[in-house]
Formats: C-alpha cells, sequence, structure tokens
C-alpha cells in the first residue's frame, strides 16, 4: 500500500468525498456534520493524503494545523472495499508521524457519538488519543466526541 499526498484533482478521489459525506449525513445531523467537501480540503492547511493498493483507492486522510504546536485529523475514510484491512492504521500512522516532524505537541480530532463511529473511535483509542473538551471553534455538541493526544 502506498501513501501519497494528493493534490484532489481524481476522480476516484471525489467519489470516495462525496461516500463519506453520504455516510456522514446517514449518521449524523445536519448541525453535526463536521466532514469537509473537496474545496474546504484544499485550504492551505491541510494536507491531504491518499492510501492506493495498486490503482485502487484504498482510503484518505488528511492533517488541518490549528497552530504551530496543534495539528487535527480530518476526512479518514477507508473504501467500503477495503474495510478491516488495516488501511485506516497505516493512514493514522502516517498523519502521526507527519505531525510529530512539523513539531505539533499535540494531535486532536472530532468524532461521531454514535454507534455507526464506534470502530473509529477504538482505532483513535488503541492509537493513544483520550476523550477531550471540545477544541478550535467547535462546540459541545452530544452527537461528537472530541479526542486527543499529547506528542512527543
Amino acid at each position: 500500500m502506498e501513501i501519497k499526498k494528493d493534490d484532489l484533482t481524481g476522480v476516484k478521489v471525489a467519489e470516495l468525498i462525496r461516500e463519506h459525506l453520504h455516510g456522514m449525513t446517514l449518521n449524523s445531523p445536519p448541525e453535526s456534520i463536521h466532514a469537509l467537501n473537496i474545496e474546504k480540503l484544499r485550504q492551505p492547511n491541510i494536507t491531504f493524503w491518499t492510501a492506493w493498493d495498486g490503482s485502487e483507492l484504498a482510503g484518505m486522510g488528511a492533517l488541518k494545523e490549528l497552530d504551530s504546536s496543534h495539528g487535527e485529523i480530518k476526512s479518514m475514510r477507508t473504501s467500503s472495499t477495503y474495510l478491516r484491512k488495516g488501511v485506516a492504521r497505516k493512514l493514522l500512522q502516517h498523519i502521526l508521524d507527519e505531525a510529530k516532524n512539523r513539531g505539533y505537541t499535540q494531535l486532536s480530532l472530532e468524532t461521531g457519538s454514535m454507534a455507526a463511529f464506534e470502530p473509529a473511535r477504538k482505532l483513535y483509542a488503541d492509537f493513544g488519543f483520550k476523550d477531550c473538551e471540545p477544541f478550535s471553534d467547535y462546540k459541545e455538541d452530544p452527537n461528537s466526541i472530541y479526542m486527543t493526544k499529547k506528542l512527543g
């Protein structure tokens, strides 16, 4: 599996982002959806990666710089045909490594509180993320869980 920085112009990438956003609408009320569309993922403070198995898109993930010491994981998604094959673990490790290389001392994320998000919450907990209060521009929301990890 190859993880590479992506410019968000490929058709397969656009399809996976649409799948990601659609999945959010199935499991979260509109006011609690914090997933970014393709245009918002192109912000200069966001780095976006894709994971490839040959010519097949296996997953995606992004790192948003909140400030010089704090990053946020955004848009983690595994393609439905690659679920439970270690794609998310590899992407998350890649993002953690990049955050450390940038000198971040903290990495945070927001995910859903509903049952559909339990595998994601377990993955993050396995990597040492702990529940925390809302960070950055997030507000308290019963449909969201906020997690963070100290780096260093």
